[in-house]
């Protein structure tokens, strides 16, 4: 309810007013795309969190940190054919061994999906939906550093694709879990 069609499976959003602009006769008469749908809803920052603990002193020193990076991503059904994919991202700088700034963000966004079978949903859940969110996280870790006064990070593109296929490899090889269950094959 309120999803309208899916943009024909093209990445967009809808707007609910754009369905209340047309006839309700015009609207019967429109075809409604078939087959698998695919479309972003919503995009927003669920969380994010800045600590700079060894400020003021890391800036009177030369500024070559070692930076440490944490992924995640986790998602949830909010209704059916509407999931919640939430990507988090943590970076460490530390110089020597004093935390310099720690930044987390967890980005988020709401996607629409219809018409796939549950291999292809999962795979989308951790692959094209942490994709679309990526530029937006990276945004906003940057933001929250260049407000501690600390450098822009510019933080590589993530190849969400590889680490789901390296994430699969290595539940298709490992043995039988403490359940007796053994991963499923495709």
């Amino acid at each position: 309810e309120g999803l309208g069609f899916f943009n024909n499976g093209k990445i967009g959003i809808i707007m609910a007013d754009e369905e209340k602009t047309q006839p309700p006769e015009a609207a019967q008469g429109q075809d409604q795309p078939s087959g698998p749908q695919f479309a972003l809803q919503r995009i927003y920052l669920k969380d994010s969190s800045f600590e700079s603990p060894g400020s003021p002193s890391v800036f009177q020193g030369q500024w070559a940190p070692k930076i440490n990076f944490d992924i995640k991503t986790r998602h949830n059904k909010v209704q059916d054919d509407l999931y919640e994919v939430i990507l988090v991202l943590t970076v460490e700088a530390k110089i020597e061994e004093k935390v310099a700034f720690l930044v987390e963000v967890h980005q988020a966004g709401i996607f629409a999906a219809t018409g796939f079978d549950a291999p292809q949903i999962e795979q989308m859940l951790a692959t094209v939906c942490p994709t679309i969110l990526f530029p937006y996280a990276r945004e906003a870790i940057d933001s929250l550093a260049l407000k501690g006064s600390y450098p822009a990070l510019a933080l590589a593109p993530i190849n969400f694709d590889a680490i789901y296929q390296q994430q699969k490899q290595a539940m298709a090889e490992k043995p039988e879990d403490s359940n007796g269950e053994s991963a499923e094959a495709e």
